[in-house]
């Protein structure tokens, strides 16, 4: 050591000009215009558009896939579902499952193999409010089967 003192703080260096000042920045975040605007949620057209771009035209009948949920929900943020489909072992193609009143109404989405095991799954879900929870089925033949539960949400998710 030569004896010159060491600093102990770096030089100041001059302010970097920021895009926005930061009372215009705390102001647009309080507000909520820095984020998108997403929807609060789907509605049912925006399901059954979903459901026409995996069906195209064919036509989509009733009574192979049983869709189980309560009809009264307590609360949204764990709901249990079990959806089967009455076809055998490895004839099922795809599951779906949508929610109409969830901000992202396809709330689940599976693909079956050939050597897949029986068509059946068990899980929970989050619902943001009351709707109809609709799952759709396609089979290896082409054919789509669909069940719908509409329910009652006492406690409401997916909100924050």
């Amino acid at each position: 050591m030569n004896g010159s003192p060491v600093p102990l703080a770096a030089p100041c260096l001059p302010p970097v000009p920021l895009p926005l000042a930061r009372r215009r920045f705390v102001l647009m975040a309080v507000t909520g215009t820095l984020l998108p605007a997403l929807p609060a949620r789907a509605n049912p057209h925006q399901v059954a558009g979903l459901i026409r771009a995996i069906t195209g035209a064919a036509p989509i009948d009733t009574g192979k896939v049983t869709l189980d949920l309560p009809v009264l929900v307590e609360n949204g943020n764990a709901v249990a579902m079990t959806v089967s489909v009455d076809a055998p072992a490895g004839s099922v193609r795809a599951l779906h499952v949508f929610a109409d009143g969830n901000p992202l109404p396809e709330v689940l989405r599976l693909r079956f193999g050939p050597a897949s095991g029986a068509p059946r799954i068990s899980t929970r879900i989050r619902l943001a409010d009351s709707q109809t929870v609709t799952a759709l089925a396609e089979l290896a033949d082409g054919t789509f089967w669909r069940d719908s539960v509409e329910l009652l949400v006492t406690l409401a998710a997916c909100l924050e």
